[in-house]
C-alpha cells in the first residue's frame, strides 16, 4: 500500500478561465458547440487584460498545484493583451512553483478591424492578430521560455496561419498545440492538418477527427461532456493519449475518474490501467514530474482499481525538487486566502466587462 505518487501533469490547460466561474450568462443560451465559443469563451479572452492574466494564472496554478499536479501545458488567448502575456503566465505559475508550458493560441477569427469571424477561409490572408500571436510565440521561446507554439483551430486560421505556426515550431524544435476537431464546425481539420502536423504536436480533443494524425492526442472528458460535443473514444486512436482538462481546474485525479467512467460506457472491458497510462503519458512532456513527490489522504494510491472508485481523494504534501510546496493542503510559497482575494477582485472586473 502506498499514499504516494509522482506529480500530475494536466496535458491541456486554460490558465484564464480560472475567473470564469460565476461570469454572467449569455444572453441568449447557446444551442451548440460554435454558440458556446461565440457567446461564452471569445468574449472572456477578449476582455482579458493583463492583472486579470497574472491573478488567473496564479489562481489556477496554486490550485493545480495543491490537488497534486506539478505541470501545466497551458494554452493561452487574449487579443487585446499579447505581447508579454506568456511571461506573465510564467512568473504567476513560478511563484507558485508550479513548470509550465506556455504558449499563445494563434487565429484569424479576429480581422485588422476587429472585427469577429466564426468561420475563416482556407484562402484568407493571416490577419494582424495572428501575426502577433505568432511573434509572441517567437518572442518567448527565444528567450528561453518553455512552450510550443499555439494554434486556437484550423476552423479559425488560414492556410497561410497555420503553415506559418508550423514553420515557426519546427525553427524552434518544438512541437504546436492546437485544437482539432473538436466540433464539427472544425470537421474539415484533419484534412488541412495533415502535411503538417509532426510526433511532438498537441491534438486536443480530437473528438470528430477523421484520419490518423502525427502527434499526441490529449483527451479532455468532463468539457466534451460539458460542451456536448461527442465522445473522442481515445482508446480506439492510434495515438498517444495524454490527459488534459480544458481549463476546468488541474485536479488529475479527478478527471481521470470521469474519464474512466465515460470509456467503460463506451468499452465494458476497458480498465482504470488504461486511463492511468494516459495521466502516466504525460511524463514525456515532464519528465521531471517524475521525480515529485504527492501525498494524499488515502492509502492505496498504488492501485488504479482504489483509486478509480473513490472519490475525494486529496493530496495533502507536495514535494518539488526537494522543496515542500504543498503541506498539509496549503501552499507554502504563496498566500492562498491572498491569491484567492486578489483573483476574486479581478473576477469581478472581467464579469463588469462581460456584463456590458
Amino acid at each position: 500500500m502506498s499514499n504516494q505518487t509522482s506529480g500530475h501533469v494536466c496535458a491541456h490547460h486554460h490558465l484564464y478561465s480560472s475567473l470564469a466561474r460565476g461570469m454572467p450568462a449569455s444572453k441568449t443560451t447557446p444551442n451548440n458547440f460554435l454558440e458556446i465559443l461565440q457567446q461564452v469563451w471569445w468574449r472572456l479572452d477578449n476582455a482579458l487584460d493583463e492583472q486579470m492574466i497574472y491573478w488567473s494564472a496564479m489562481l489556477g496554478a496554486t490550485e493545480a498545484l495543491i490537488s497534486g499536479t506539478t505541470c501545466i501545458i497551458d494554452h493561452h488567448e487574449s487579443p487585446n493583451f499579447i505581447d508579454g502575456s506568456l511571461s506573465l503566465i510564467a512568473k504567476a505559475c513560478e511563484q507558485v512553483g508550479v513548470r509550465v508550458n506556455a504558449c499563445y493560441g494563434v487565429t484569424d477569427r479576429w480581422d485588422d478591424l476587429g472585427q469577429l469571424h466564426s468561420k475563416v477561409s482556407p484562402l484568407s490572408k493571416m490577419t494582424n492578430a495572428a501575426k502577433r500571436g505568432l511573434e509572441e510565440c517567437d518572442r518567448y521561446l527565444s528567450q528561453g521560455g518553455r512552450g510550443m507554439v499555439g494554434v486556437h483551430a484550423a476552423f479559425t486560421c488560414s492556410d497561410e496561419t497555420l503553415n506559418a505556426a508550423s514553420e515557426l515550431a519546427a525553427k524552434h524544435n518544438v512541437g504546436v498545440h492546437i485544437h482539432v476537431a473538436e466540433g464539427l464546425d472544425d470537421v474539415h481539420a484533419g484534412a488541412r492538418l495533415e502535411s503538417l502536423t509532426r510526433d511532438n504536436w498537441l491534438l486536443i480533443h480530437a473528438v470528430h477527427l477523421d484520419r490518423k494524425l502525427s502527434g499526441y492526442v490529449v483527451h479532455n472528458p468532463r468539457s466534451n461532456m460539458n460542451n456536448s460535443v461527442g465522445y473522442a473514444k481515445p482508446s480506439a486512436l492510434k495515438n498517444k493519449i495524454l490527459l488534459g482538462t480544458d481549463g476546468i481546474g488541474a485536479d488529475m485525479l479527478e478527471e481521470a475518474r470521469l474519464a474512466f467512467v465515460r470509456l467503460r460506457e463506451y468499452d465494458i472491458e476497458q480498465t482504470p490501467s488504461t486511463v492511468w497510462s494516459w495521466l502516466e503519458n504525460g511524463y514525456e512532456i515532464f519528465p521531471e514530474a517524475k521525480s515529485d513527490k504527492v501525498t494524499y489522504n488515502y492509502d492505496h494510491l498504488d492501485s488504479p482499481w482504489h483509486v478509480a472508485f473513490t472519490p475525494g481523494v486529496r493530496a495533502t504534501d507536495v514535494e518539488v525538487n526537494g522543496e515542500k510546496l504543498v503541506v498539509a493542503g496549503l501552499p507554502t510559497r504563496v498566500d492562498i486566502q491572498e491569491v484567492r482575494a486578489k483573483a476574486a477582485e479581478q473576477s469581478i472586473r472581467l464579469h463588469q466587462r462581460l456584463a456590458i
